[in-house]
């Protein structure tokens, strides 16, 4: 269990290039600077940045494929969380970042260029004006409870998509509370930075609307 912000860096410094790192350490500073003019992050964790935020996020590629090659859809990506990350840690896959909230996505859009991150691009609308296409990764870190998520988002979803749901601590429940073919596709992993956090981890097409 990552239980510092020095244990928390040396995980994403593991799983990335020294220029990646560079680059987080670069969205790190201007996460932080930022936060003092809109509200990015918790106040609460933002002595906790790697650990809280950045390993958090990094951790959602061990669930994805390596041979996977995109679009990773991040829904209502906010600061950024996981979709820079993942951009940063895997330049190779395209990721595509919603956000609805004008000034969040001027910010993003800056971060973005500043940081030469030619594979990740931010849509800026609802995620329900945006157009479908097929998703190989879709990911949500704080975008709505599981239920009403799946329902907005399963057109982007293909038989291969792999869905990585950080859910904290309602993680299981959560699943529980799906009508059975849906409950299947999920299971629970285990946040590695947090004991009271989960991640909801699928893959498929899921069929709302299903009944048990």
């Amino acid at each position: 269990m990552i239980d510092s912000e020095d244990a928390a860096r040396a995980y994403v410094a593991e799983r990335c290039s020294p220029e990646a790192l560079a680059k987080m350490e670069r969205f790190g500073e201007a996460l932080l600077a930022e936060s003092k003019n809109q509200n990015l992050i918790a106040r609460s964790t933002v002595e906790t940045l790697w650990q809280r935020h950045f390993a958090d996020s990094a951790q959602l590629l061990d669930c994805v494929p390596r041979e996977t090659r995109g679009p990773w859809l991040d829904l209502g990506t906010g600061a950024g969380l996981p979709g820079v990350v993942t951009a940063i840690m895997r330049p190779d896959l395209p990721h595509l970042l919603v956000e609805s909230r004008k000034r969040r996505v001027e910010w993003l859009e800056s971060i973005i260029a500043s940081l030469g991150l030619n594979n990740c691009r931010v849509l800026g609308a609802r995620l329900q004006a945006i157009d479908s296409f097929d998703a190989s990764v879709i990911s949500a870190r704080a975008f709505a409870p599981l239920g009403e998520l799946l329902r907005l988002s399963a057109r982007f979803s293909t038989a291969d998509t792999t869905w990585v749901l950080p859910k904290g601590r309602s993680a299981a429940q959560e699943r529980d509370e799906l009508d059975s073919p849906l409950r299947s596709m999920f299971h629970v992993k285990q946040s590695v930075t947090s004991r009271d956090a989960a991640i909801l981890v699928g893959t498929g097409r899921p069929k709302v609307g299903s009944r048990r």
